[in-house]
């Protein structure tokens, strides 16, 4: 193939990615539109990456080569560019990527199981006196059990200072829960014993306070009902999102351990500002519903309402109908656009193709 009909049939490619260049400039990088337009472009780009890489290899003429650097330059650009804010992206962001980043995230499934798998097995245990009798003073002590009913004993009221000042403590609580949760994440073991001694000590207080004959039994169940949804899942999200990082620390992927870290702390941020989102609905639920004389069923109503939309989030939202398809979809187009990869050592190049 001489040189001519080699920049003839390139060349259309080369225009293709030039015109969406254009595109994104003038309208910014929601037009890419469906999944389809992006995985085309990232076709193109990779294309034109090959193709620069071959025209330095030919020695194809030195305008063609300034040409091909401008649009592979420009192509970078477009792809990898932070654009300006716009509502339709961080929409999609939001209610479609973070969810779905999160549900398939292996680590937060695992600190999402400990947590709550120790927290109803402790519980069950420190509300079962009878087949259990010693197991509630084991893991909280006469001085935590009796402090607990003491606290407990007297009906819940507060006056509006008293909510505002409440609310203020809990997001200041809340968060050093999270955050220490979160940072000892990178050292895993350490993150998964204290996830692992929270769930057992928070189950075995809901277990025993939750019996019949435990003073204040009544009140502590007026208070902990309304915030509990938001609060232990914002504590297994936080878990997660450091367990996230101490696997990358380890699993590097044949990356090196600063880049591995790196692309793990991409990952854990949407975990993490989920757990932040969550750990601060918890504080105000905490600091003007739990402690309010408010009826138990509206408080009630209001744990199945947040337990209603997390679930919606988290596995509705985050569940990856289209992925699979997006996947064959990235995987076909690749293998019709190009053949070379230039991360290969052995590869066959495009440009080559029909040549004998």
């Amino acid at each position: 193939m001489n040189i001519a009909a080699l920049l003839e049939e390139r060349g259309k490619e080369w225009k293709e990615l030039e015109t969406l260049c254009d595109r994104l400039e003038v309208k910014g990088r929601g037009e890419r539109g469906a999944s389809g337009s992006i995985l085309r472009f990232a076709s193109l780009y990779r294309s034109a990456c090959a193709d620069l890489a071959l025209a330095d290899s030919y020695r194809l003429p030195p305008a063609t080569v300034a040409y091909l650097h401008r649009l592979v330059a420009r192509a970078h650009n477009n792809l990898y560019r932070a654009d300006r804010f716009a509502p339709s992206a961080w929409f999609d962001a939001v209610f479609r990527a973070a969810p779905r980043q999160i549900f398939s995230d292996p680590c937060v499934r695992v600190a999402t199981l400990l947590f709550f798998g120790l927290f109803t097995l402790a519980m069950i245990l420190g509300y079962q006196q009878t087949a259990f009798p010693g197991f509630a003073l084991a893991i909280l002590g006469e001085d935590q059990m009796a402090s607990m009913e003491k606290m407990y004993e007297r009906p819940l009221q507060g006056s509006l200072d008293h909510y505002v000042s409440a609310a203020a403590f809990y997001i200041q609580h809340n968060t050093g829960i999270g955050l220490r949760c979160f940072a000892y994440g990178i050292l895993v073991i350490p993150c998964l014993l204290t996830l692992g001694h929270n769930a057992v000590v928070l189950g075995t207080a809901f277990g025993y306070m939750a019996r019949p004959d435990t003073t204040g039994a009544d009140n502590f169940l007026q208070f902990v009902t309304a915030h509990g949804p938001f609060e232990l899942t914002a504590i297994a999200l936080s878990a997660g999102a450091g367990l996230r990082l101490g696997v990358g620390l380890i699993s590097t992927g044949g990356l090196t351990r600063i880049g591995s870290l790196y692309q793990s702390a991409q990952r854990a941020v949407p975990v993490m500002v989920a757990a932040a989102m969550l750990f601060f609905l918890a504080a105000l639920t905490e600091g003007f519903i739990s402690p309010s004389p408010l009826p138990y069923t509206i408080k009630a109503l209001w744990a199945v309402i947040s337990s209603g939309l997390i679930s919606f989030y988290f596995v509705i939202l985050g569940y990856p109908r289209d992925e699979i398809f997006v996947r064959s979809r990235a995987a076909t187009t690749e293998d019709e656009s190009m053949d070379f990869d230039p991360f290969r050592d052995e590869f066959e190049p495009s440009l080559t193709k029909g040549r004998d």
